[in-house]
């Protein structure tokens, strides 16, 4: 009896022990399995994180392309609305004559203008790499200038620079593209405006369609109000850069003051580079002259920062200049050359949602 019982326990140890290590076993695949699934869904999840990162730039470059789009359409719209209320003509006629008097002023410029500016941009594109040689030797000839040299070549930032550049200035579909695809949009919102603007405000919540519709038209108004300051500015300064390049005796004028005009279209960042070109090629007459050039392109700022700017502040909306260069870094990070083209108007449509969204409420609340 006694040896039975031994074999019995024997028995159901053995058992026991069979099942727990079966149950070892099961409970080894389970974490393995759990383990792995973990793995495909954590790499699932970042795969997706991804994608939809790319596509947010991407769709984020599309929609600076549409904004530029209907920026050329309100600057179009502005111009019939001064043509309806000074000669009362309908706003068909006037949208017409509009496109018409801007079709015929472009081509005059660049048929009168054209050839003449073309020979003065070959010219300047040969003519600064002679200056960024002749430049380069001055600076080997000095110990500090040489040292410069050194540090730059060492330390890889030239060729980090040209990426950068390269960077920054491609774009989603390319330059030319772009160009076309922006024409194109503001064709079509010069031709039908409200068509578009109907169809966006029936996207919306029946409780939110008249606050859409005023959000709309404040948009426009602003848009049209900065279209006003940059043309301003733009004339002022290209004036103003043609004047004093003249008295300085520099050549190129045209060209230089074209470039000077249109970076005023990129506030902090443009005139400094527009600077640049101007101050090469006042390098080739010699050192006296590029300091002189710098500091016209400096007073010349100083000048458009004391008249012009406050006039166009007070006709637009007034956004902090800090807000400006933030949206300028970020835009410029993620869309590169039209990022920081079009930081401003995406800045005063972030600013006009949030006056008609949130701050605008709040102050009815407190009412």
């Amino acid at each position: 009896m006694k040896e039975a019982k031994k074999i019995d326990k024997i028995k159901d140890k053995t058992v026991s022990e069979v099942k727990e290590k079966e149950n070892r076993t099961a409970q080894d695949q389970s974490s393995t399995i759990s383990y792995s699934k973990k793995i495909w869904i954590a790499g699932a999840i970042l795969s997706l994180m991804i994608i939809l990162l790319v596509l947010i730039k991407f769709i984020f470059s599309i929609l600076l392309l549409v904004l530029a789009g209907v920026l050329i359409a309100s600057y179009f719209h502005g111009c019939a609305n001064i043509i309806h209320k000074k000669l009362h003509f309908s706003k068909k006629w006037s949208l017409g004559i509009s496109t018409a008097i801007n079709i015929l002023l472009l081509i005059a410029f660049f048929w009168f203008v054209g050839a003449r500016l073309q020979q003065q941009a070959t010219e300047l594109s040969d003519t600064l790499p002679k200056t960024i040689a002749h430049l380069r030797t001055q600076m080997e000839q000095q110990p500090l200038g040489n040292k410069i040299l050194n540090f730059l070549e060492n330390s890889g930032n030239s060729q980090m620079t040209t990426a950068f550049v390269k960077n920054f200035f491609s774009s989603g579909f390319g330059i030319v593209s772009d160009l076309y695809i922006i024409l194109l949009l503001a064709a079509f919102f010069i031709a039908s405006p409200s068509l578009y603007k109907n169809g966006l405000i029936k996207l919306l919540p029946p409780n939110a369609k008249d606050k859409g519709e005023k959000i709309l038209a404040k948009l426009n108004e602003e848009f049209k109000k900065w279209l006003q300051g940059q043309i301003f500015g733009f004339f002022f300064i290209a004036v103003l850069t043609a004047l004093g390049l003249w008295i300085l005796g520099l050549p190129l004028i045209l060209t230089l003051a074209l470039i000077a005009g249109l970076s005023n279209f990129v506030p902090n960042f443009g005139p400094v580079i527009a600077a640049i070109p101007a101050i090469l090629l006042g390098l080739t007459q010699g050192t006296s002259i590029a300091v002189l050039v710098a500091c016209l392109y400096v007073l010349i700022q100083i000048i458009q920062s004391a008249v012009t700017q406050p006039l166009i502040q007070q006709r637009m909306l007034s956004i902090p200049p800090a807000l400006i260069i933030f949206g300028q870094v970020v835009m410029g990070l993620i869309a590169g050359f039209w990022g920081v083209l079009l930081a401003t108007p995406v800045v005063v449509v972030i600013m006009t949602l949030v006056n008609k969204l949130y701050i605008e409420r709040q102050a009815s609340q407190i009412k």
